[in-house]
């Protein structure tokens, strides 16, 4: 029995931590939106009506002036005037201010409800036209992370590496990779992590030290370790992905094609390629001929990525060099033709 005491202990604490964070959330929402229902601060804080109820007494009871108006367009109110300076952050919530206004971001990342109560905290310590303009901003911005045509990834194991990676534990992942052996373990230490076009990646260093990316949602299980590490001493995550972009394209862009494209084509293109292979072919497009066509040079990939990425222009491109390239995307389109003739 005395076992449990401590325990019971730091539960009822949290409980009261939980219960002052709400009840300051309430009254941080009251100061912002001047007016609200019972139903609509519940809806807010994700409590039930009667918790409002009793948080709004409460708030009473310490002293603040709040009061409840009936009737159709009533709700609770602070009286006019009254303002609490009460608006210090949290550490967690000082931390999810960089995605206070990117929620999904921040609910993969499990700091959905940490990031709400800083923004909430933020706006209320504004002047009033400020807010206004802040309320503003939010209802004419919103930005969608994941490519058209491509889902976001599921990302079950996110929280934990980026938890890692903000309190500088190492951490031990099973990880799908695309070479054989595919399945492996290793145990690493999280130095960052990058949402890049909907799809997470976690940035670590590897045993032998060096930095290697590692996409999220092929991560089979992650186990957060005890131990502590030191980051690696002026690492910068913004210039490190950034050389790994230039790398990856680098590598994939193996070679180059000569092309001939239609004005049509010409006009397609940057909307169905690559930036820098629509860079490439603005940058060296040849003189028109006398329907309009023009050659450009492009940096392609391996014969059969690029015949899968050139078919995209249709009949608006022909490929002109080089021979191997060509004779592969005539093999294909005679393959398509004699399909379609059956």
């Amino acid at each position: 029995m005395a076992g449990l005491l401590p325990s019971c202990v730091s539960g009822l604490r949290q409980t009261e931590v939980v219960r002052a964070s709400r009840l300051v959330s309430l009254l941080m929402l009251l100061q912002t939106r001047e007016r609200m229902t019972a139903r609509e601060l519940a809806a807010a804080l994700e409590v039930s009506v009667r918790t409002v109820y009793r948080d709004v007494e409460s708030l009473g009871a310490a002293g603040v002036p709040v009061y409840g108006e009936p009737g159709h367009e009533g709700g609770y109110r602070l009286v006019e005037g009254y303002r609490t300076r009460l608006t210090g952050l949290t550490a967690p919530e000082a931390e999810s201010l960089f995605l206070a206004s990117l929620p999904a971001a921040a609910d993969e990342l499990g700091m959905g409800s940490t990031a709400a109560a800083a923004q909430v905290k933020l706006l209320a310590a504004l002047p009033a036209e400020l807010r206004v303009r802040a309320d503003r901003s939010a209802q004419r911005f919103h930005l969608d992370t994941p490519s058209w045509y491509h889902d976001a990834d599921r990302v079950p194991h996110l929280a934990a590496v980026a938890g890692a990676a903000w309190q500088q534990r190492t951490v031990t992942i099973r990880y799908l990779r695309w070479e054989q052996p595919q399945e492996i373990v290793r145990t690493v230490e999280p130095h960052g992590i990058v949402l890049k076009g909907g799809r997470w990646y976690l940035v670590a260093r590897a045993a032998e030290r060096e930095m290697r990316t590692y996409r999220v949602s092929r991560l089979l299980g992650v186990d957060v370790l005890a131990d502590e590490f030191e980051r690696e001493p002026g690492f910068d995550l913004a210039a490190y992905w950034a050389d790994q972009l230039e790398r990856f394209d680098h590598d994939r862009f193996r070679g180059t094609a000569t092309l001939r494209i239609s004005p049509q084509g010409a006009e397609r293109l940057p909307h169905l390629l690559e930036p820098a292979v629509a860079d490439a072919a603005s940058r060296t497009a040849g003189p028109p001929d006398e329907a309009g066509w023009v050659e450009v040079t492009i940096p392609v990939e391996p014969a059969e990525q690029a015949v899968t990425d050139l078919l995209r222009l249709g009949a608006d491109a022909e490929v002109l060099g080089p021979p191997k390239l060509r004779e592969h995307m005539a093999t294909v389109v005679e393959a398509l033709a004699r399909r379609y003739a059956r």
